[in-house]
């Protein structure tokens, strides 16, 4: 709602409307933290291509447990345009690996360093073949370079990428 603030139409007062009979129905649910010994951090990624309905954008989401807590999340639309499936996940999946690295030097920072490598859970197949086999370099050229650093963090075993169904 906050990217229509400026130039707000009916439709986006009945979506306001809508969210705040959510909230107000939802006033009293909650999350509640409990304690863990299990301090693992591991990553779920997703996407919906194409989700932004008025520039075409992809919407990409991740979220990180420590243990069975949940650690942080983000939903954030991507700022390129994305021309297939598996190359909105692909960017999604570099997102994820680059935000789990700068965790594993916060936890650090924190004294509770990570011993394990960082599960990263992705739910398109292709992806994972894409991440770990290069042959399929005519397939992804017009990927940006600039994701490309999701190989390397493979490579070197910063982190691993493992299927997940949705």
């Amino acid at each position: 709602m906050s990217r229509f603030m400026k130039i707000p139409i009916i439709t986006h007062f009945k979506a306001l409307k809508q969210i705040l009979r959510y909230i107000k129905g939802t006033f009293d649910f909650g999350l509640f933290y409990g304690y863990s010994n299990n301090f693992e951090l591991v990553g779920y990624n997703d996407s919906d291509w194409g989700g932004d309905m008025n520039n075409k954008k992809s919407i990409i989401y991740f979220v990180f447990y420590i243990g069975d807590i949940t650690f942080t999340w983000s939903s954030k639309k991507q700022s390129i345009v994305t021309l297939s499936i598996c190359e909105v996940e692909y960017v999604a999946t570099t997102t994820c690996v680059c935000y789990s690295i700068w965790l594993i030097i916060l936890l650090k920072e924190l004294r509770t360093p990570q011993e394990k490598l960082i599960e990263i859970y992705v739910d398109n197949i292709p992806t994972i073949a894409l991440v770990k086999n290069h042959m399929f370099h005519d397939r992804s050229k017009h990927i940006d370079t600039r994701f490309y650093c999701l190989r390397d963090c493979i490579t070197n075993k910063k982190v691993e990428v493992k299927y997940v169904k949705t």
